[in-house]
């Protein structure tokens, strides 16, 4: 950016820390400048990090230009951009960063938000080869590039649409950390139990084991704590709570399934605290003798009225279900209040009869050891306590409501944690400071003179409870639920603060229920229930998802056994707190870079004892309504891992795979090499691998899940252009070979020859010890109508492969392996068909509409129906006849327009083949390459069927011990056969008609030197050095007999073959010559089924040592 060297800029205190000046280009740029510089000083655009400066544009104007601007601006565009608003073809504009003319912008935030932002627009930097271009090439900025620069317009998804349309919906209400989260908190965690169970327990457990109980269920939630706060402050959190924390850390097969399990948690929750709130109703209606019909009706009738009127707050909005959240908090904290008051205040005899003796340390004494009845135990009390520490995630659950959910999150859930701990130890120890275990309630049972008190705090205390022991009595902590009402300064209150406490945790619940939902929805994990995903109003609020959640929490209150299914949402909720602990465990473990919490208190072995402590409590509730959470978050689990949803969150499993590949590639380095785990690992040159589908196709079939496949190609030509297409195409050919199921990798690159970008590959390609050692290539079938240059680069491949110590494998089908051409017609064709029904439709449109006003007066209202009717049927038959055509294979379309045969030689090596035979003609030894091919394609699908059948050559006089011989070999190296023939006659000399073949092949491509002068001879080597000379062709006549000869014996014995796998003959480099090369090949593979022409690199591929 441009810095004002000037004394001012460094004296005043405003001056920005970055600065860019709008500078122009143009030829008499210099001239004007200057101008400028003399005459006013100049206007900067101030570009800052400080909220101040955001706003404010200053940019100097040339002369004659302002009223241009002036119109600019009126016409409401936007001008907070870096570079200049206009451009003309006589003015060009850069944007001057730190003195340079560049297109460099500055550090920004926007820059790196994700295209569905809510929170702000997305900006698209210039990318690298822009500002490449510019700084090489000082081309102009055209105004398509200005507004896509300036106003980060880029391509944009469905995401994008959805987030302009909820910015552009005015008052989306924002919830601090208090109101948003730390007050849900502290409602979801308070409980019926603080009020009804708390005394039980602390009766049962005694105040020491009692406090642990609290602490162990505390430690748990706090660990959960921690690790969502790291979770929640590692990047923008959205709405989704529980189920976005999860699905983005672990991936959306642990996020899909936990997130639906916990948001049918939430929604059932909502009926059980609704229950509980029409219980404690119905026990007052029965107190004042109104009940309606009977208990359990009643409980129906209450419940069903109480969540019609929750499900109308919560439709109304969440800044009226906010306001009754504070209400309801304000009620509970009077209730605790009350209690704690209570203790203080003096009792009197009827209270002392109920146990009430204010607070002694005889009692405190007394009950703070354990005493467990009625076969309760440490863990079964804990397992009753511990649904009043869950909730701890009530706030973050709403994620997408909170004005800032990384701050909001640790603070509002930490905090909330330690406030009602506090509260639950307060409560519980008060409570057992003043309360015996066991009261009469009888006002008359005082303690007699000379009694003996046997350490009873009570009976120090003036009161006999000792018949207790014998018959059950009805107060005290062991025996009355109540007592909190008893002990507090005002009873009614404590019953005020049961109903808030259950209709806040119902609101919570049935808030949250919704949220989770239509968050899992609209990431589309269930592509069946994305219907609940859309949202209404200013909050975006799930409608649908509430009425879902209303329906669900009715059917629990009208049919379910609540007692039952608690067990399984107190289990549903811990497995939810397990993953987030593990989610955290399992971001820290990959180490990946982009997790940089900024909540730091927090460690990774923390959080995985977290999670096994969260299992182990799910086990000590309940193990069966555990093994059913277990049952069911595997079964989701199976689902969408087989259903693959189509999303990329960048989770710490991604993270891990990669660190898993690369700790297995460097082990991989350390081991040595041996020839019993060798395995074909390809290079395989399909150029864009839908071009050449069978080339890939056999070879996959031998290194599927055995080796490695890069599907490789060479862009030639201009490097601009080459780099700009092959970056382009890269991510589209991998997903295309994923797509398909080949197990293959794309790779690529950009050189001046075919023969220098496969000598590239061959170098490069691999990693470690997962280095390709074989090049597969298709056989070049024009090789007669190329140039000369073109065939040197195909042979000086082979010659390089070798040269680098490579297999080479080539392979020839008779209609060749390029079916570009059958593509490009199939998509004219699609393109053609497209354009055609849209011509149909518009048509039918038009014809509608005419007839529509033709018969609008005309036909009555049956007639009408009855039109469109038939309009319909019409419509309907159309669009199952274009369903049809689409649906039906290429094959079936336009035969005469493209090549059938190249199209069904396409897919040869992808259909199982039948009873048949590989033919395998060994004439050298190359290490076993030759012979291991063959072998493992046997022992695939697709060729199991087909028997191997071994050729290798011999002497007429030993053809038995020959095949001994290699039968011996064979069977050594385990390798099963059907036959073995032993070739006698490979040396003998071809037909004359064959070699009369050969001869007019090479015929253009001789020199013919030895018919010229030796003159013209020197001067016609010179000009064509690549052509055949006489001097060549006598040399190696003998070895050309040997390919024809070849052809003739594979014609005889091998016509009927599904495979031919034959020894690549090899040409000496430098000696023979690229066409007679060619040549060899060409007459010993023609006219014969699929053939593989094998040559290992002549070291051991195969061992018969264990």
């Amino acid at each position: 950016m441009s810095m004002n060297n000037s004394p001012n800029v460094f004296l005043d205190p405003n001056a920005n820390r970055f600065q860019v000046n709008i500078i122009n280009e143009s030829h008499d740029n210099n001239e004007t400048s200057q101008e400028d510089v003399c005459s006013d000083p100049p206007h900067y655009e101030e570009t800052s990090f400080t909220d101040e400066a955001h706003n404010r544009l200053k940019i100097s104007y040339r002369p004659g230009k302002r009223e241009l601007f002036d119109n600019f601006l009126q016409n409401g565009e936007k001008t907070e951009a870096s570079l200049h608003p206009y451009d003309t073809h006589s003015n060009m504009y850069y944007l001057q960063t730190f003195g340079h003319n560049t297109m460099d912008p500055v550090p920004k935030i926007d820059y790196y938000r994700n295209t569905g932002s809510v929170s702000g627009n997305k900006l698209n930097r210039p990318s690298l080869l822009e500002i490449h271009e510019q700084l090489a090439k000082n081309i102009a900025v055209n105004s398509s590039s200005i507004e896509r620069v300036a106003n980060g317009e880029g391509s944009a998804g469905d995401d994008t649409a959805v987030s302009k349309e909820e910015e552009n919906k005015t008052g989306f209400v924002k919830f601090g950390w208090v109101k948003g989260v730390l007050v849900r908190c502290m409602l979801n965690i308070w409980g019926v139990m603080l009020f009804i169970r708390l005394s039980w327990i602390v009766g049962q457990a005694g105040i020491g084991l009692g406090v642990i109980i609290i602490l162990l269920a505390t430690m748990v939630t706090s660990i959960t704590g921690l690790s969502t706060s790291a979770i929640a402050t590692n990047g923008f959190v959205r709405g989704g709570g529980a189920y976005y924390l999860i699905s983005r850390s672990l991936g959306p097969e642990f996020g899909g399934s936990i997130g639906l399990i916990f948001a049918f948690a939430n929604a059932v929750a909502v009926a059980m605290y609704v229950v509980g709130f029409a219980e404690t109703v119905v026990e007052l209606l029965k107190e004042s003798d109104t009940i309606m019909v009977d208990e359990s009706n009643d409980i129906r009738i209450i419940g069903t009225i109480t969540v019609v009127c929750l499900l109308g707050i919560s439709v109304a909005g969440m800044e009226w279900e906010a306001k009754a959240q504070v209400i309801l908090l304000v009620v509970l904290l009077v209730a605790i209040a009350n209690f704690f008051i209570g203790t203080v205040i003096p009792t009197n005899n009827e209270k002392k009869a109920r146990g009430f003796f204010n607070y002694q340390a005889s009692i405190f004494a007394e009950n703070f050891g354990p005493d467990f009845r009625d076969g309760e135990g440490f863990f079964s009390v804990f397992a009753i306590f511990f649904p009043a520490a869950t909730g701890i995630l009530a706030g973050a659950n709403i994620s997408g409501d909170l004005e800032d959910p990384q701050g909001a999150i640790p603070k509002g859930t930490m905090l909330a944690i330690l406030i009602t701990t506090v509260a639950y130890i307060g409560v519980a120890v008060c409570a057992a400071s003043c309360v015996v275990r066991d009261a009469t309630g009888n006002v008359n049972d005082t303690v007699v003179s000379g009694m003996s008190c046997n350490g009873s705090s009570a009976c120090t205390l003036g009161y006999d409870f000792s018949r207790c022991r014998s018959q059950p009595c009805d107060y005290g902590l062991m025996n009355n639920f109540q007592v909190m009402s008893m002990v507090s300064g005002f009873g009614p209150l404590i019953t005020a603060g049961i109903f808030s406490a259950t209709l806040s945790s119902a609101l919570a619940s049935l808030v949250s229920a919704p949220k989770v939902f239509q968050a899992l929805c609209k990431d589309n994990v269930y592509k069946a229930l994305h219907f609940f995903a859309k949202g209404y109003g200013k909050n975006n609020e799930p409608i649908r998802g509430y009425v879902l959640t209303f329906v669900i929490a009715m059917a629990f209150i009208l049919i379910a056994e609540l007692n039952t299914i608690a067990p399984i949402i107190s289990n549903f909720f811990l497995a939810s707190y397990a993953l987030i602990n593990f989610s955290c465990f399992h971001a820290s473990y990959a180490k990946s870079p982009g997790w940089r919490p900024a909540f730091r208190y927090y460690n990774m072995w923390v959080s995985l004892f977290g999670a096994l402590l969260c299992c182990g409590v799910m086990f000590v509730i309940n193990w069966w309504a555990a093994l059913i959470t277990y049952a069911i978050e595997l079964f989701l689990y199976i689902y969408v891992t087989y259903k693959k949803p189509e999303v990329n969150w960048g989770s710490s499993a991604q993270a891990l795979y990669y660190i898993n590949a690369l700790d297995s590639a460097l082990a991989l380095t350390t081991v040595e090499d041996h020839v019993k785990n060798f395995r074909p690992q390809c290079i395989v040159l399909t150029g864009a691998p839908m071009i050449r589908p069978a080339l890939l196709d056999i070879t996959h079939t031998f290194t599927k899940n055995n080796g490695l496949c890069i599907c490789c190609e060479v862009y030639m030509g201009p490097r601009k252009l080459c780099v700009k297409e092959m970056n382009s195409g890269m991510a589209k050919k991998q997903a295309w070979l994923t797509k398909n199921k080949r197990k293959a990798f794309y790779a690529a690159v950009a050189a001046d020859s075919f023969r220098d970008g496969v000598k590239s590959l061959l170098q490069a390609s691999g990693l470690g010890r997962m280095k390709p050692n074989t090049l597969v290539i298709g056989f070049k079938k024009d090789w007669r109508n190329a140039t000369a240059a073109q065939v040197e680069n195909y042979v000086g491949v082979i010659h390089d492969t070798f040269d680098f110590e490579l297999g080479m494998i080539i392979v020839r089908i008779s209609q060749g392996f390029d079916i570009s051409q059958v593509l490009q017609v199939q998509v004219s064709l699609l393109s053609s068909q497209y354009t055609e029904e849209l011509e149909k439709l518009e048509q039918e449109r038009l014809a509608l509409e005419a007839t529509i006003k033709d018969n609008e007066f005309e036909e009555g209202k049956h007639g009408f129906y009855r039109f469109f009717g038939k309009v319909s049927k019409f419509n309907i038959s159309k669009q199952e006849t274009k369903k049809e055509s689409t649906i039906n294979t290429i094959q079936s379309m336009h035969v005469g327009e493209f090549n059938q045969k190249l199209l069904e030689a396409s897919t040869q090596f992808k259909k199982k083949q039948g009873k048949g035979t590989i033919d395998v003609w060994w004439l050298f030894d190359d290490g076993g390459l030759t012979i291991l091919i063959p072998y493992i394609l046997t022992i695939r699908k697709k060729w199991k069927s087909c028997k191997l059948r071994i050729f290798t050559g011999g002497k007429v006089n030993r053809i038995e011990e020959e095949k001994l011989v290699m039968a011996s070999l064979l069977s050594k190296f385990r390798i099963k056969f059907a036959d073995i023939n032993i070739v006698c006659d490979i040396n003998m000399k071809p037909s004359k008609e064959s070699w009369k073949f050969f001869e007019e092949m090479i015929e253009p491509y001789r020199l013919h030197e030895s018919c010229k002068d030796i003159t013209t001879a020197e001067k016609l080597k010179r000009e064509t050095p690549w052509k055949i000379t006489d001097a060549e062709l006598e040399a190696f006549k003998e070895k050309s007999y040997r390919q024809v000869r070849l052809n003739e014996l594979l014609q005889e014995h091998s016509r009927a073959a599904n495979l031919i796998v034959l020894s690549l003959p090899v040409a000496r480099k430098g000696v023979v010559s690229d066409h007679l090369y060619m040549a060899w090949l060409e007459i010993l593979s023609k006219n014969l089924p699929p053939v593989l022409m094998v040559r290992g690199n002549h070291k051991n591929v195969l061992t018969f040592y264990s």
